[in-house]
């Protein structure tokens, strides 16, 4: 069955207006016709079936016929604080973060990002990740919307860290003493008495880290882990860091 989000606001009573874009997308392109069942969902964590009950030439009408509650994420919540990469790179995995249950995620400008500054940002970007979320978030059935920040610089990235006992911190790094995703989660969570609240994941671009970047990142106290010996793409790195954090903390449900 087909799914597809919606605002709080479009739901008067038991109806819900379809209108724009929106309406263009359902009753010209997906060819939804009065009569036909689909689900909406909502930031909520709320998903309903209606039956569409009118099709006008700019709107539509649907009733709805049954609520149901949609899980909501667990915790710890799953951050990422991503250095921006080639965009089909960035667009794949904004897609397949909100598939995994990532609560957010965080572009950021440092030195070997595929964009430095601001600036040379093409605009509608974040725009467009946007709507690659809501498309992950209708195929996926999740109850609510990946947040997605605008970039922002690498020192303004620096000032938002903040590790503590219920935020922990990590970084993706293959230098030398590196300790493993494995024993480091192990020596984690045997020196706290309760699992962390959230946990951020620093992921650079496919030119990776500075090494001015990486003491930084350690004077911080965050700390650095690796995937192997292998050399990972960045949407590699990203998925396997989440598909560890998840498996760890039993996210999977």
């Amino acid at each position: 069955m087909r799914r597809y989000w919606i605002e709080k606001n479009q739901i008067q009573e038991d109806q819900i207006q379809f209108k724009g874009d929106q309406f263009h997308h359902i009753f010209d392109v997906c060819r939804q016709e009065v009569g036909h069942h689909f689900e909406v969902i909502t930031e909520e964590s709320k998903a309903y079936l209606v039956e569409v009950t009118s099709v006008e030439k700019k709107q539509a009408i649907a009733r709805i016929k049954e609520t149901r509650e949609i899980q909501k994420l667990n915790r710890p919540h799953i951050h990422i604080a991503l250095s921006v990469s080639r965009f089909p790179v960035m667009d794949s995995i904004m897609e397949r973060a909100v598939e995994m249950g990532v609560s957010s995620i965080t572009p950021f400008y440092s030195e070997f990002s595929f964009i430095r500054k601001a600036a040379s940002m093409p605009e509608g970007k974040v725009d467009r990740w946007q709507k690659i979320i809501v498309s992950a978030t209708q195929q996926s059935g999740r109850g609510e919307l990946m947040r997605i920040q605008k970039p922002i610089d690498w020192n303004i990235l620096l000032q938002q860290i903040n590790p503590s006992p219920q935020t922990w911190c990590l970084f993706a790094y293959e230098g030398t003493g590196t300790a493993s995703i494995k024993s480091y989660l192990q020596t984690k969570k045997a020196s706290l008495n309760k699992p962390p609240d959230d946990i951020w994941i620093i992921v650079g671009s496919e030119g990776g880290f500075s090494s001015n970047e990486v003491q930084t990142l350690q004077q911080l106290g965050l700390d650095p882990v690796t995937l192997g010996s292998q050399v990972l793409r960045v949407e590699t790195a990203c998925l396997t860091l989440v598909s560890v954090l998840k498996y760890e903390f039993e996210l999977l449900n």
